[in-house]
């Protein structure tokens, strides 16, 4: 078994992000029988899983949020009973620490030069696969946030899978958002990269290989979290946020805002050509995620969650940069690109509420949806998500959700109940830590009435670290989507 981590690194400094309801959990455990305070509906039926960096050794150098091992949580809903189990994402890198017995990479805020490998693009950092999880093809794929091998997983076992390769089609990285298209069986991705080509875009076909694949040019290396789809269209961003050359020379890394530089948005047919490709300029920012994006006649809508200040507020140690990088301030914010005239429209949806990890009903992915559902983030000095917000794009309206005092969630994906037959018929499910108590909880609640509170809480035999982002696997996807 693993040691313990350290809760101070190699900083000297108490690390945040290695303490409290962050701090690493030590072993993989099956748990059924659980406690329910409520009742569990009994057309509540599927699974939810979350990703999130779990530290399994102590790293050499200064600990990054970004650094801990991949590590799935999930509680799997049927007749009205849930049972409970996480297991790590046993990677390439995953496997050569267990067999050294020791952390062998040092982390995002160290120089990479003596890991012992990275991803294909030469980013000698470890690819932990702990940044996004969704279901494919009978699977769930957990992706890595700078580009990296997908990792195939069962989704009720959580049984590790190996590299997903696509049918051995796939050559190069994955980025951590790909998109999938329920309609047609698709998935949309991309990888980027220090060197040319800077961008590369590609489709996953019905069938698990990939079918398109195009080299984009952008003007120099650059950052891309998140993309979107719409009916016919695929929209690919680049940012002016992006690593400074002259530290990476050095070992370090360090990111630069270029508020000199607009925003762009490229907009290229599903299955384009790289002159095809065209380009709409906004306001400069940083965009994390992106909510859903369509199209209305000649116009396509994009709904973000948009990030004015991506450069850190902070100064002082490296730590406390760190800390300040990580903190998420962003609003919900709207964009509308006009296919025969060029132009770009932006608007704030909201402007005073600092939400993020939005989540939608995933069969509409590509459609014009009605309700987003966002977790809010507290102000505080890490990244802490205390309640959840719905947004309703039709009246404008917003409910808001809090978790309580000292009470912190995951991203809330939506589940439909069986039988749906709206887009907020069903529930939002999220892992709730109790900072106080040390404690995990799973709540449930109505998609269409959050301020009723929850339905049902599932109290856990262990407190589940805070993560990254979460998907819902329903019951049908679970018979039907075998390879």
């Amino acid at each position: 078994m693993a040691e313990p981590v350290a809760v101070i690194d190699e900083s000297g400094e108490p690390n945040p992000y290695l303490m409290g309801v962050y701090a690493p959990v030590q072993d993989e455990i099956t748990a059924e029988n659980l406690t329910v305070i409520g009742e569990i509906p009994r057309d509540l039926n599927g699974v939810y899983l979350r990703n999130g960096p779990n530290a399994r050794f102590p790293a050499g150098g200064r600990y990054h949020w970004f650094d801990g091992d991949g590590m799935v949580h999930a509680v799997h809903f049927e007749d009205g009973r849930a049972r409970y189990r996480n297991r790590y994402v046993r990677t390439r890198a995953f496997e050569a620490e267990s067999a050294a017995g020791r952390s062998l990479w040092t982390g995002v805020m160290e120089n990479p030069k003596d890991n012992p490998f990275g991803n294909t693009r030469g980013l000698n950092l470890k690819d932990s696969a702990n940044t996004d999880v969704i279901f494919h093809r009978g699977r769930i794929l957990t992706t890595w946030y700078l580009c990296g091998a997908p990792y195939g997983m069962d989704p009720l076992s959580l049984e590790t899978l190996g590299a997903e390769t696509f049918l051995d089609t796939l050559t190069g990285d994955f980025m951590a958002h790909p998109k999938l298209d329920e309609r047609t069986g698709e998935l949309f991705w991309f990888d980027y990269g220090p060197r040319r080509p800077y961008l590369r875009y590609g489709v996953v076909g019905a069938g698990g290989r990939v079918e398109h694949c195009v080299e984009l040019d952008l003007p120099g290396a650059r950052l891309p979290h998140d993309m979107a789809i719409t009916a016919g269209h695929a929209i690919l961003m680049d940012l002016p946020l992006y690593q400074d050359m002259d530290a990476a020379r050095q070992g370090r890394y360090k990111l630069t805002f270029n508020r000199e530089l607009p925003s762009r948005f490229g907009i290229i047919p599903r299955r384009g050509q790289a002159h095809e490709i065209r380009w709409f300029e906004a306001r400069p920012c940083y965009i994390y995620h992106v909510v859903n994006a369509w199209e209305e006649g000649d116009e396509i809508v994009m709904d973000v969650c948009r990030v004015s200040r991506p450069a850190p507020a902070g100064s002082g140690s490296p730590l406390a940069r760190m800390i300040s990088y990580l903190k998420l301030d962003a609003r919900m914010h709207r964009y509308r690109f006009d296919l025969r005239t060029g132009r770009t429209r932006e608007e704030s949806v909201d402007p005073d509420h600092n939400t993020e990890f939005p989540s939608i009903d995933a069969r509409l992915t590509g459609q014009r949806s009605r309700y987003a559902y966002n977790v809010s983030v507290k102000d505080a000095a890490t990244n802490l998500f205390d309640g959840l917000v719905r947004y309703d794009n039709v009246t404008g309206a917003k409910e808001t959700y809090s978790y309580g005092e000292h009470r912190y969630g995951s991203e809330a994906p939506f589940a439909p109940r069986d039988g749906a037959t709206a887009e907020d018929d069903g529930y939002l499910v999220s892992f709730v830590t109790d900072e106080r108590e040390g404690t995990s909880e799973v709540q449930v609640l109505h998609a269409a009435d959050l301020s009723a509170g929850p339905v049902a809480r599932i109290v856990l035999p262990r407190r589940v670290p805070l993560g990254f982002h979460a998907t819902w696997v329903r019951a049908d996807q679970l018979k039907g989507g075998a390879r």
